[in-house]
């Protein structure tokens, strides 16, 4: 049986970047509901979502974003072009409500 997700501990941001690849690859923000938030990509993903936590100043909708979050997910690639194109494709796909606001 799983928990539910109130059980859960809160996403520890900092945590999760020190366990990522200096590879290159996409990552995908979750909220507690499971709800697809964000899709990025990354020439390296350490630095890059390391900037979502570890960075004391943000803009406000990044910020608003970065606080729903509860779990990541990562997608290594072989190189930064794959990690474009899979980028491309899941926002078409999935349609993430971040990637949509962030656009406008």
């Amino acid at each position: 049986m799983s928990e539910s997700s109130s059980n859960q501990p809160a996403f520890d941001g900092k945590e999760f970047v020190r366990t990522l690849t200096t590879s290159p690859g996409v990552y995908r923000m979750l909220d507690a509901h499971g709800e697809l938030l964000y899709v990025g990509k990354a020439g390296n993903l350490k630095k890059r979502v390391g900037s979502y936590f570890l960075k004391p100043r943000m803009e406000p909708r990044i910020a608003a974003m970065v606080s729903q979050i509860a779990q990541a997910e990562i997608t290594v690639t072989r190189t930064e072009g794959e990690a474009l194109l899979l980028e491309s494709q899941l926002i078409k796909s999935l349609k993430p409500r971040y990637n949509i606001l962030l656009r406008d």
